[in-house]
């Protein structure tokens, strides 16, 4: 079986969905913005279920937009072989992340089709929906759907800064349906890849074209609010003052300080947010609300950063006499991949002669939810600079064909079990 990447046809592809955008034009790179449910995220939607229609695959969508490209086996009554990725975008983002895995995982597809195989189990590519959490605030909202993660009663109340619902916001967009039916039933899939851009430096560093994914570090999301007391910037006394944002810088450095305690590199923790209110420049703040994203491959660890935040922040409570309450907004935990998929992934590595190494995802994916359901794994290619979410973001063609290369020849024999 000779296994041949189209490259140009595919790199032609994920230059016209970069086209389905919200962003001005920018000098450095391409601008994209692609935001689920908005008219450039169903628009691009139904251009890439035209590519896989006329491949002949079938498709099939779910009540939040989920969608299932298929090519079926032999024996279609076994649990399938899948990849997929994402195609929507955060504001102002690059062109590869989520879309690699997504025209690669069709283009993996299209050229195992052309090279004779046919494959006892079905091979199916998922495009999830709303992998970013722009609109709703939360990521890998299909996968938490269909791994049944997160509960469908949240989903459809959670809403988005116009106060639409998600339940509104997908009927209008033409998903109709319970969102408990999106669930996956069990050994629905019998193995899971995605392809994707590194998001970090590593690969580009070392000069390695393939990077296989041992573990996938799970967030933990927190907000945080601080009740001081405000007042006229000029009136206010300092020694009267109880200023909320003295004490959340002081929150902001705990988190810093022991998140590098750990002597951990997995472990990453970020405020991302900083609502200050009234948020004037002439008066006092009187209210802060600090999101923080926590990650690491170990919960435990992850735990312990947030023991030793707590407890600086009860001690700044009493010191500054404020009131600070802590929401969790989720806690995910991390995912192993499966031994036996990184063992292929390697064999074929070794076969063709390109270098690859084990690592550890510190950005998560889909595929983290998708491991409560199959046994998964992750292909990295590098991206330039190891940068990512900006329109310079850049994978070379080359590690883009190796990549999706490397994503066919993985499914072939996985599909082949």
């Amino acid at each position: 079986m000779q296994i041949e990447i189209d490259q140009v046809r595919l790199l032609n592809e994920l230059n016209t969905l970069s086209t389905y955008t919200d962003a001005e034009p920018v000098r450095d790179g391409t601008s994209v913005t692609r935001v689920v449910f908005t008219s450039d995220d169903l628009h691009a939607r139904a251009w890439v279920k035209e590519l896989a229609l006329a491949e002949g695959f079938s498709i099939r969508e779910d009540a939040v937009g989920n969608t299932f490209i298929r090519w079926t086996g032999i024996d279609p009554e076994l649990p399938a072989v899948a990849t997929g990725s994402h195609i929507d975008a955060i504001p102002h983002a690059g062109m590869y992340d989520g879309t690699v895995g997504v025209l690669g995982g069709l283009e993996a597809m299209r050229a195992l089709k052309r090279s004779g195989l046919r494959p006892r189990r079905s091979i199916e590519l998922v495009v999830f929906t709303s992998e970013e959490p722009t609109r709703f605030g939360i990521g890998c909202l299909g996968s938490r759907l269909l791994s049944g993660t997160l509960d469908a009663d949240r989903a459809d109340a959670m809403k988005d800064k116009g106060e639409s619902t998600l339940a509104d916001v997908r009927s209008a967009a033409g998903f109709s349906g319970t969102l408990s039916s999106v669930r996956l039933p069990d050994n629905y899939y019998h193995a899971w890849v995605e392809l994707h851009i590194e998001q970090g430096p590593l690969l580009e560093r070392e000069g390695v074209p393939i990077g296989i994914v041992t573990s996938i570090a799970a967030p933990a999301g927190y907000r945080f609010t601080i009740t001081g007391f405000g007042g006229h910037a000029g009136a206010l006394l300092m020694p009267d003052r109880k200023d909320a944002l003295c004490a959340a810088a002081e929150m902001i450095l705990s988190i810093e300080r022991h998140a590098l305690a750990t002597g951990a590199i997995d472990t990453v923790a970020t405020v991302g947010v900083c609502d200050v209110y009234p948020g004037a420049v002439n008066s006092v703040p009187s209210r802060v609300v600090l999101q923080l994203d926590i990650r690491d491959t170990d919960p435990a660890r992850r735990e312990g950063v947030m023991q030793a935040v707590r407890r600086d922040c009860e001690e700044i409570r009493k010191r500054r006499g404020f009131t600070i309450a802590e929401e969790l907004v989720n806690a995910d935990s991390p995912a192993q991949c499966s031994l036996h998929t990184i063992q292929y992934l390697e064999e074929i590595c070794r076969e063709q002669g390109i270098a690859c190494k084990r690592m550890v995802s510190r950005a998560y994916h889909d595929s983290l939810f998708m491991a409560r359901i199959a046994p998964i794994a992750m292909i990295f290619i590098p991206c330039r600079n190891g940068v990512s979410h900006r329109p310079d973001e850049y994978a070379s063609p080359g590690d883009i064909s190796t990549g999706t290369y490397v994503l066919a020849s993985v499914l072939a024999k996985l599909a082949a079990e």
